[in-house]
């Protein structure tokens, strides 16, 4: 008598499911309890669990499976404890790791401060920061179960009174279906439903995972983005124009938005500015009015969700906003470099000094162990440290050997453009007085053109060629920092003048100083 396969499929999908989501939610549920009292708790716990968890990755899942299999016996209970064996300990790593970094955060710790109790903190603080990846990780935990329980009930494991695509499949191999036409109807449909089934869930999964992780819908909602207003390729101005005209960097009505919901809300709007050969054009304004933004816009480093909406950006004659990220690539470190705010953040904390600048160098371009060894001592020597200091670990620095060190990085191969974007942040201001005097002693011995942002009028006064004023996204001011005091009319300019401390004796303070903040 023939077998109506199209209800042993369904019958098949039944079991098959039931199994993955059943072992799906006790592996979860598991691995949540052991990961949060080994992360939330440490000590002993943490200990004592991480070492069996160690233990369970170690174990080779298929003979695990097997042995397990074998020892209980074959059914459905069987298939979903081994499976639960197998995959709880990942599950347990993962929220381990996750609550390690919740614990630690300003919210939680805040909230411990004025007396919060574990059983609150988990309520309020912790449980809700893992649900966005709790939620994933069950779905793609129902994606592996499915496999394994095919791969279980192939190997002879499954129930032998109920019916699952992995059985079908086993019935199908025993009866020799592989070696002859019979595997069109008994291999193939249980083979694509498993297939379909993973897929599926793999989809649902990343579905839920963007649904449940606001950071991730909103970089997803801005990768879709498209840019709505750029310059026709006709106004880019040639090499040889910028050239004659002096110019390294160009740009011109520079719009970039940050997509909040469906709607794009403009950080900078219409941000026009040059810089000339040698040339250092400081950008001063409050924080959230937009220096950031331009400085990742000119290296073509914006994070969604920000998105470049308008405007142009020419640096030799190239329209950045019209390179490939290939292109781009090419042009980072030689072209235009930049000296980011943190330095610690900015180093590889498991690499030394040396290996780094290496790095930076072997990107670019491809010399000899002596001349890199030599490249790098000259450039340590550079920027004020001596060549010892190379083989040390980020850790082992001061902030301010750090920050040297991140400017070797930026100017190792020699580009015609450096972005600093408020390099002195952080450090102490002996330090930061060090750091621009090296700066101010490099940008003059190599000819350097700069972008240099602050917050800090009189830091920037004393580098600058010229200033340029921002305000809430926009450009208030330009003019020559030795003209500041006197050229500039603009009242938030003024203002800022008016906040500078005045320390000789005779100089009158200036009458009605207000605060450079507004509030709208």
């Amino acid at each position: 008598m023939g077998q109506d396969i199209l209800a042993e499929l369904v019958e098949g999908a039944r079991v098959s499911l039931f199994i993955g989501i059943a072992s799906a939610i006790m592996a979860t549920f598991i691995g949540t309890i052991i990961g949060l009292l080994a992360g939330y708790w440490g000590g002993w716990p943490d200990s004592l669990f991480m070492r069996i968890v160690d233990v369970s990755l170690t174990l080779p899942f298929l003979p695990l499976m097997i042995v397990i299999g074998v020892y209980l016996g074959p059914s459905i209970i069987t298939q979903v404890i081994v499976i639960t064996l197998v995959l709880w300990a990942s599950k347990a790593r993962e929220i381990r790791s996750q609550i390690l970094s919740l614990r630690t955060r300003g919210p939680v710790m805040a909230a411990k401060s004025m007396g919060a109790g574990d059983f609150y903190l988990l309520r309020r603080h912790i449980l809700p920061g893992i649900v966005p990846l709790l939620i994933p990780q069950f779905v793609r935990a129902v994606n592996s179960a499915i496999l394994m329980e095919s791969a279980l009930s192939f190997l002879g494991l499954g129930d032998p009174l109920s019916k699952s695509w992995g059985s079908i499949l086993f019935y199908a191999n025993s009866r020799s279906a592989f070696l002859t036409d019979a595997w069109l109807w008994w291999i193939l449909p249980p083979g694509l439903c498993i297939v379909i089934t993973v897929l599926s869930f793999s989809f649902i999964g990343y579905w839920l995972e963007e649904r449940v992780s606001p950071r991730l819908r909103t970089y997803l909602s801005a990768m879709t983005v498209k840019r709505v207003k750029l310059q026709a390729a006709a106004g880019v101005p040639s090499t040889s124009e910028m050239t004659s005209r002096g110019q390294v960097l160009e740009v011109n009505n520079l719009t970039v938005g940050y997509l909040k919901g469906s709607e794009l809300v403009n950080a900078i709007s219409s941000v026009s500015f040059s810089v000339n050969q040698g040339e250092v054009v400081g950008i001063v304004g409050e924080s959230g009015s937009g220096k950031t933004t331009v400085a990742a816009s000119i290296i073509q480093l914006l994070k969604p969700p920000a998105v470049l909406r308008e405007g142009s950006i020419h640096l030799c004659g190239q329209d950045l906003t019209r390179l490939s990220p290939m292109e781009m690539q090419k042009l980072r470190g030689m072209k235009v470099a930049l000296i980011p705010q943190a330095a610690m953040n900015a180093l590889n904390p498991v690499l030394s000094v040396r290996q780094q600048l290496i790095e930076a160098i072997t990107a670019k371009h491809k010399l000899g162990k002596v001349e890199l060894q030599q490249r790098v001592n000259q450039m340590l020597e550079q920027v004020g440290l001596a060549a010892k200091w190379g083989s040390a670990y980020p850790h082992e620095l001061s902030g301010g050997m750090r920050q040297r060190v991140v400017i070797a990085m930026a100017l190792i191969n020699e580009p015609t453009l450096v972005i600093a974007d408020e390099p002195t942040t952080g450090l102490d201001i002996m330090v930061q007085i060090e750091i621009m005097k090296l700066l101010k002693g490099l940008q003059k011995r190599l000819g350097l053109s700069m972008v240099f942002i602050s917050h800090d009028l009189p830091v920037i006064l004393g580098l600058a060629d010229r200033i340029v004023i921002m305000k809430q996204g926009e450009i208030v001011d330009q003019v020559a920092s030795a003209d500041l005091a006197i050229a500039s009319t603009h009242p938030y300019t003024r203002r800022l003048m008016d906040s500078i401390p005045r320390l000789k004796i005779n100089e009158p303070q200036p009458a009605n100083i207000q605060p450079v903040y507004e509030h709208s």
